[in-house]
């Protein structure tokens, strides 16, 4: 009876041990930010960050015990156009420095099918925090194909939100410019260790 117990017990503890979050690391190589905006009325303008870093904290089997941060400088951000980068660097909007980051962490996740969740965190930009809700989707846990990560666990995600830029002061011309920035992600992350 005793060997039974100390099997039982040893079972119990290896799977909590195995259901513990796993750190993955954003690959930077495969992490981008899109966002779009009404401008005036007449277009769509859009414009991206890539190459962010950040961290999810897995749990592949509760997925709502998983958590989310990353960071992304302002000066990264992807315009198309060299002037409209200047412009929203410039009083008018960011005012950005090279130090100047946007950083989103999650604080809450809500499972809502086999492989989509609802990821609450606070989105940080500007010297401004808003809550911010990503609809999420895992698109797929496997070890890599190929190349430096290849054999490693690593998990691809896609997520779409929609961001209101007055909240982070940087309103300015709206509601001729959309005040809601369209917002979709998607990135790759591998566990490293």
């Amino acid at each position: 009876m005793k060997s039974f117990l100390l099997a039982t017990a040893l079972t119990t503890a290896a799977t909590f041990a195995s259901a513990a979050p796993e750190k993955f690391t954003v690959d930077a190589s495969h992490a981008q930010i899109v966002f779009s905006y009404n401008h005036v009325g007449y277009s769509t303008n859009w414009g991206m960050f890539s190459g962010f870093e950040g961290e999810i904290m897995f749990d592949q089997d509760n997925p709502a015990n998983s958590s989310v941060s990353v960071s992304m400088p302002v000066r990264s951000m992807l315009t198309g156009w060299e002037a409209r980068f200047q412009h929203f660097m410039s009083g008018d909007f960011f005012g950005a420095s090279e130090a100047d980051l946007i950083t989103f962490t999650s604080t809450g996740i809500e499972v809502t099918g086999d492989n989509t969740a609802l990821i609450t965190g606070d989105l940080s930009m500007n010297g401004n925090t808003a809550v911010v809700v990503l609809d999420a989707v895992l698109n797929q846990v496997q070890p890599y194909p190929f190349g430096a990560n290849q054999g490693k666990p690593a998990a691809g995600f896609s997520a779409t939100t929609t961001v209101k830029r007055s909240d982070f002061g940087v309103g300015a011309f709206a509601p001729a410019v959309s005040d809601e920035l369209k917002v979709e992600l998607s990135l790759e992350a591998v566990k490293l260790d």
